[in-house]
């Protein structure tokens, strides 16, 4: 450990909460740029809300919300609407602080009138989201699931899903919300720092009982009962790959701020923990994501009133030494000159048709379709190890792998749904300087112009105007005001309504697409252009 910095370089870096450093120009480093601020819970509803506008199918994993205190009025207009519409609708709500974290803060509600408008939530700001009623229970109990993410590389885009993960449980039994129990936690919120408090909690030494328990466990005892947890699994990875994919463009634009392309920096990947309910018709809905997981293996137990002791938990040791030990073999700055040896030794060892294993094979064995990755990740347990016929390192000795690739194993899948990821690389485009996040007026123009966006009909103080307008109510939402001009978020919606303009009988997505291939195919013409110039 190195509080105050450390003069030597490392081969990797890891961070206690979030990406700080200015001095690390090599290496690894365990956080992102921007994750933290990416993931909470407003920006997160946002980057979720944009991509549902482009595929609302595909993103009706995350429950409808709204954004306090900017969207109070349409929150209230649209609960009315839909009461109206349907009388036998009796919907509950939760409100969430944007910056809350265990459960600090959250409450439930029956009516947006009975949002506490107070001065708190004008300095707090929250996101409000319709509430999952009909939860899967388990021992009539309602629970989450902690799964582990690897983010191992933005550009190009590499993420691992770890084989097993956390099941936390609430301890008092399941009932719809009513008014006389909206006010209960132990029974609608799963926070573990929040049960542990509950005298209802049990500790247990084993998987498969207890407040916390492992995924597998559970996976294990649905599929007792008949339930697909093959298509379960497909669907879980279906909605961690999309939920990266509606983080990444603004990842981006913060990671080419932080570590300009062509300056030295260090290379970076996170462990994040994605929170997941099951509806009881076993679909996963998205509850949120974490870029600071908690990889304590520990409990606190009272040993007599106000005397604690950190008591070992297995079910954590169980899942969370897994996820780190491999996260680092997986990022292991020496792999690539061990992998060269080992080759060599294989092809020798092959010769003498002797049988011989190598742990970094495992990475490049392939398959098929999602439902055998769901397979592999169920029918290898936690602690399955693999046997080595002549073992020769200690890396030969650990278990097989726990984080399982999945893109850009599945990339031919779900890349049809990374639109804003391109729009994002024509917004960096035009920053012009290195180090900014925010896009001022002649970079907005002379993307118009570049591209060939003005004509008779969108002159360019029509421009000047969308770009006035849309950059003045983001600012005025409280977006970063370090500095000043248009977020990303700012110019995906000019461009929408750029894309709308164009291509007016088109689906939204469609519209999108079709205005990135006439920008892109515009900067390509461009850069050849200017490339000849340069070798005239």
């Amino acid at each position: 450990q190195f509080p105050f910095g450390r003069r030597l370089p490392c081969d990797i870096y890891w961070h206690g909460v979030s990406f700080h450093d200015n001095d690390i120009f090599s290496g690894q480093v365990n956080k992102f740029p921007g994750m933290t601020e990416m993931v909470r819970k407003i920006t997160l509803s946002r980057a979720v809300r944009t991509m549902q506008d482009l595929f609302p199918l595909e993103y009706n994993f995350y429950p409808r919300s709204w954004i306090l205190p900017e969207e109070f009025p349409l929150f209230v207009d649209e609960v009315r609407m839909m009461k109206d519409s349907d009388p036998s609708w009796k919907p509950t709500f939760i409100v969430k602080p944007d910056g809350g974290c265990q459960g600090d803060g959250i409450y439930l509600i029956k009516d947006p009138s009975d949002i506490r408008l107070t001065g708190s939530i004008q300095s707090r700001p929250a996101v409000v989201q319709e509430y999952i009623c009909k939860p899967l229970l388990v021992d009539k109990l309602k629970f989450d699931i902690r799964l582990y993410v690897l983010l191992k590389s933005l550009e190009p885009l590499e993420v691992y899903i770890a084989k097993d993960g956390l099941s936390r449980f609430c301890t008092e039994p399941y009932q719809e919300p009513t008014l006389k129990n909206l006010h209960q936690v132990f029974m609608h919120l799963t926070n573990y720092s929040l049960n542990i408090h509950s005298g209802n909690f049990i500790h247990s030494d084993s998987v498969n009982t207890g407040s916390k328990r492992t995924f597998s466990s559970i996976l294990c005892r649905l599929s007792s009962r008949g339930a697909d947890v093959k298509k379960l699994w497909s669907d879980i990875i279906s909605l961690v790959i999309k939920t990266i994919i509606a983080l990444t463009p603004e990842l981006k634009v913060y990671y080419q701020s932080d570590i300009p392309s062509g300056k030295p920096g260090p290379t970076c990947f996170q462990i994040l923990g994605f929170d997941i309910l099951l509806m009881k018709n076993l679909k996963p809905m998205l509850l949120e994501v974490n870029a600071n997981p908690s990889m304590r293996i520990e409990h606190e137990q009272e040993l007599s009133p106000g005397v604690f002791e950190n008591v070992p938990s297995p079910v954590d040791e169980e899942v969370k030494v897994a996820v780190i030990r491999d996260t680092l073999r997986l990022v292991d700055p020496q792999k690539k000159k061990r992998k060269d040896t080992q080759q060599h030794i294989e092809s020798f060892k092959n010769k003498a048709n002797i049988r011989y294993t190598y742990f970094m094979c495992y990475r490049c064995q392939t398959l098929e379709h999602v439902s055998e990755a769901t397979k592999e990740l169920l029918d290898a347990g936690p602690g399955d190890r693999r046997e080595y016929d002549t073992p020769k390192s200690a890396e030969d000795a650990l278990p097989s792998l726990c984080l399982k690739q999945v893109f850009p194993k599945y990339a031919k899948q779900f890349n049809y749904l990374r639109l804003v990821d391109r729009v994002a690389a024509l917004f960096i485009r035009f920053l012009g300087v290195k180090g900014t996040t925010k896009l001022g007026p002649t970079g907005f123009r002379t993307f118009i112009r570049n591209c060939k966006l003005s004509n008779s009909n969108f002159s360019m103080a029509s421009v000047d105007i969308l770009y006035i307008d849309i950059t003045r109510r983001w600012n005025s939402m409280g977006i970063d005001h370090k500095e000043s001009g248009m977020c990303l978020q700012a110019f995906v919606e000019a461009f929408f309504c750029l894309a709308q303009k164009k291509y007016k009988s088109l689906p939204l997505h469609e519209q999108v697409a079709s205005l990135i291939d006439f920008c892109e195919y515009h900067l390509a013409a461009l850069d050849e252009k200017r490339l000849l110039c340069g070798r005239g």
